[in-house]
């Protein structure tokens, strides 16, 4: 919204600098975007005096004048226009000069003259709309004179950020009520006299509304016998600082009234609406399946069948509160207006604007919402200027058709309840004094107030909205800053968020960044993952996504840690190690809320670290993301905790596993395959895993940190190498050999695994046709005594007879 300081100072009594105004307008929510100097393009435009008016010697239509604009010499100016004389003052663009319309005056010969500046019309300097000739200045015009200053054109706009509950702000009436308010200056509400004659408006016009829903009021009023011609330079002025382009004096003054009283209107050419028994006939309905409509912009379109339109007997002939319809356009030759002003539904006209691209100063008020009780004042307001510009005579009333009434809502304000809310000890008359500048009707009620709110003010619908009303002109300043009360408890975070950041700090310290993606999802992912949910399990969809690829709610993290190692590869970065927690949704049929569950999930690529050129470069496997889950799972206390072989559509066959932790499964992990890479975009391998963080939170919770005291005494460490079928895991053998190894055994770690190569001949291979070899390091210590071989060996070897029995394993020589 652009407001014009000299404008604004006819509404309020104004004594603040530009500053301190701005600075009082932000403190109570609306917020100053930008200060624009208004006119600072015509500094090189001064007043001149034509002192002489020659015939150019070799151009009938071009005139060689010397012009006087107050310095030592004249300049010699050839000039096209023909309403001027000698002695009259017009305004002069010197050499350098740039016009409104990016135009910058050179010295240049014309027709073999040399001309020194350019005498300007109303439309060169956007001052008006009159392009017929030269704008002739009154004759008391200081020569010399910067024309900015003398036109007034030196003006102050304040371009203010208006949020979306305060429509009431997208008026210079509005505005000035605000600021009236913040300062207490006085407040004055612009009028005008209304002489109305001939037939009445209800004997020529009829109105009709199909919907009330989408119409609740309109309101049309006749003015017969008009002149259409150019703006006076006050009207041109206001318009143009408004932000808009004068256009003619009917046009600039619906627009004036708009932006004046925040009520868009409409005019007519009445000798173009279809006269039905002897009126013209409005209806204001939705439009039907392929209607098309001509708006003012020469565009054909063709209308989706919740278009909201104004019509007559021949069809459409303008798209409410959007753009006019070029068949009823008001041209030079109109004599008659029919002038609508109107109220239509919020939704609609937001729905019409965007989907034919058509933003426009009405449609964007429409869509914060007019107040429908201003339809009548703004028709007549208009109607009067239009009387007073352009001539002719405003027919007796106005044809009101108003299914929709509003009336002005009731509320009470506890002024206890004000100074618990904010802090503060006002009384009741200070609170009245506060809010009656808004516009609000108050009436005493004890210690309270009963309150009406005018229908301009819809944002204020409880009694909480006032105390913010009386918190902001009030002053937040003026409020003292208090803590509030805790009655004893100190906040903090719960137990599981402390969790959930621990988590983080871990999976940093191991070296993974932290990926932050998107809560919706890809419905295609389903099938690029080959994701199959359980029979009673539904996506969540989006009532209104941002696009296909976004229309679900995420219910694994997979997609989108893929998408940011393909991401990340594309720009050449080979090493990625990522993590992210966040929540995934899924639901069923009937279920109200879907279900929400936080997960973890991490994604490897490439390698830990990049050796010297002359090392090969280990990849990262399925071991490292068991690693990362182990170093987690042993920093958080999760107790006994194992991997077991589970097959997953999109990880990779003999490299995929689910994560067990307290018997229960928390997640999975693996390698994923090469065609889901493919899918993604992604260079492999890469290592996923999944778990859950309630499940991590709840197994954390029943184990304590036991402080174990610093071992006094050695440990015998032992190797044990066993060979094995190819279908025993590494985690069956290590439980077996925790279970065989008695008190004295301390730690079991697994530090080579080794099979035959595959194109090995029967002379090279070292182990039997589907044998493994696994190599475990023990480690036996006693906490009171230093153990010698003595002890330990006999334990030892009853260790290897029971691993041997129970996994079926062999001592590999």
């Amino acid at each position: 919204m652009r407001v014009s300081l000299s404008w604004l100072k006819d509404l309020v009594e104004l004594s603040l600098s530009v500053e301190q105004l701005c600075d009082r307008l932000d403190m109570t929510g609306t917020k100053v975007e930008t200060v624009h100097a208004a006119g600072p393009t015509l500094d090189s435009v001064v007043v001149g005096q034509v002192l002489a008016k020659e015939q150019h010697p070799d151009a009938d239509k071009l005139s060689y004048c010397t012009v006087d604009i107050g310095d030592a010499q004249p300049l010699k100016i050839v000039c096209g226009a023909s309403n001027f004389a000698a002695g009259d003052k017009v305004p002069v663009a010197c050499v350098g000069a740039t016009l409104p319309g990016g135009l910058t005056i050179k010295r240049a010969k014309l027709r073999g003259v040399e001309s020194e500046g350019m005498m300007c019309s109303a439309t060169e300097l956007e001052v008006g709309g009159d392009a017929s000739g030269l704008l002739i200045l009154p004759a008391d015009a200081p020569v010399g004179m910067s024309f900015s200053e003398y036109y007034a054109l030196s003006d102050t706009v304040l371009e203010l950020e208006v949020t979306p509950n305060r429509p009431d702000c997208l008026s210079m009436v509005g505005v000035a009520r605000e600021v009236a308010a913040i300062t207490g200056m006085g407040f004055v509400t612009p009028s005008s006299t209304l002489a109305e004659s001939g037939v009445p408006t209800a004997d020529v016009v009829s109105v009709q509304i199909a919907d009330a829903e989408l119409c609740p009021r309109y309101t049309a009023r006749v003015i017969r016998g008009v002149k259409i011609g150019p703006s006076p330079d006050w009207l041109a002025g206001r318009v143009a600082a408004a932000g808009a382009r004068p256009v003619n004096n009917v046009v600039d003054v619906t627009n004036y009234v708009m932006y004046e009283l925040g009520q868009p209107l409409h005019a007519f050419d009445m000798a173009k609406i279809a006269v039905r028994d002897g009126k013209s006939a409005i209806t204001v309905r939705a439009a039907t399946e392929g209607e098309t409509l001509v708006t003012l912009d020469g565009q054909n379109r063709t209308l989706a069948t919740d278009t909201l339109l104004i019509t007559d007997d021949s069809g459409a002939i303008a798209l409410a509160g959007v753009m006019g319809g070029e068949s009823t356009e008001v041209t030079g030759a109109t004599v008659d207006i029919l002038l609508e002003a109107a109220c239509f539904n919020t939704a609609s006209i937001s729905r019409t604007s965007r989907r034919l691209g058509l933003m426009s100063e009405a449609s964007i008020r429409f869509e914060r919402g007019v107040d429908p009780n201003l339809a009548a004042q703004a028709a007549d307001r208009a109607a009067a200027l239009i009387a007073e510009v352009a001539g002719g005579e405003v027919a007796p009333g106005l044809v009101d058709v108003y299914p929709g009434r509003r009336s002005a809502d009731r509320l009470t304000l506890r002024v206890a309840r004000v100074n618990a809310v904010l802090g503060t000890a006002l009384a009741r008359d200070d609170v009245a004094a506060l809010l009656a500048p808004l516009g609000l009707e108050l009436t005493p009620s004890g210690d309270d107030l009963e309150v009406i709110v005018p229908t301009f003010r819809p944002d204020l619908e409880r009694e909480i909205d006032l105390v913010e009303e009386v918190a902001r002109l009030h002053g937040l300043e003026n409020i003292e800053s208090t803590l509030p009360g805790g009655r004893g408890r100190i906040g903090g975070r719960t137990p599981a968020q402390r969790f959930e950041i621990r988590l983080g700090v871990l999976l940093r310290a191991a070296g993974l960044d932290e990926h932050v993606g998107y809560s919706f999802g890809d419905r295609a992912d389903l099938a690029r993952l080959g994701w199959e949910l359980a029979p009673d399990e539904t996506l969540v969809e989006l009532i209104n996504p941002m696009s296909e690829e976004q229309a679900v709610l995420r219910w694994t993290l997979a997609p989108s840690l893929l998408r940011a190692v393909a991401h990340n590869q594309r720009r050449g970065i080979a090493d990625v190690h990522l993590y992210e927690m966040g929540t995934v949704f899924i639901t069923a049929d009937g279920r109200k809320q879907p279900k929400e569950r936080l997960m973890l999930g991490g994604a490897l690529a490439g390698s830990w670290d990049r050796p010297s050129w002359s090392e090969p470069i280990g990849a990262l496997d399925f071991f490292d993301g068991k690693g990362v889950l182990e170093t987690l799972l042993d920093a958080t206390h999760a107790g006994s905790w194992s991997v077991r072989g589970a097959e997953r559509p999109w990880l990779q066959p003999g490299r995929s596993a689910e994560v067990i932790v307290g018997g229960d499964v928390i997640g999975w992990l693996g390698e994923v395959s090469s065609h889901v890479l493919e899918q993604f975009g992604a260079s492999g391998p890469v290592v996923l895993f999944e778990v859950s963080v309630p499940a991590l939170v709840k197994v954390s919770s029943r184990e304590q940190v036991v402080y174990v005291e610093i071992p006094r005494h050695p440990a015998v460490s032992l190797d044990l190498a066993l060979v094995v079928d190819e279908e025993v895991t590494a985690a069956s053998v290590t439980e077996s050999i925790r279970s065989a190894g008695g008190s004295l055994l301390e730690t079991v770690r697994l530090f080579d695994v080794w099979r035959d190569p595959a194109d090995a001949s029967s002379d090279a291979r070292r182990l039997p046709e589907g044998k493994k070899s696994l190599a475990f390091s023990l480690s036996y210590r006693a906490q009171d005594r230093t153990l010698s071989d003595a002890d330990v060996a006999p334990q030892h070897e009853r260790l290897v007879r029971k691993v041997c029995a129970a996994v079926g394993a062999e001592v590999r020589s």
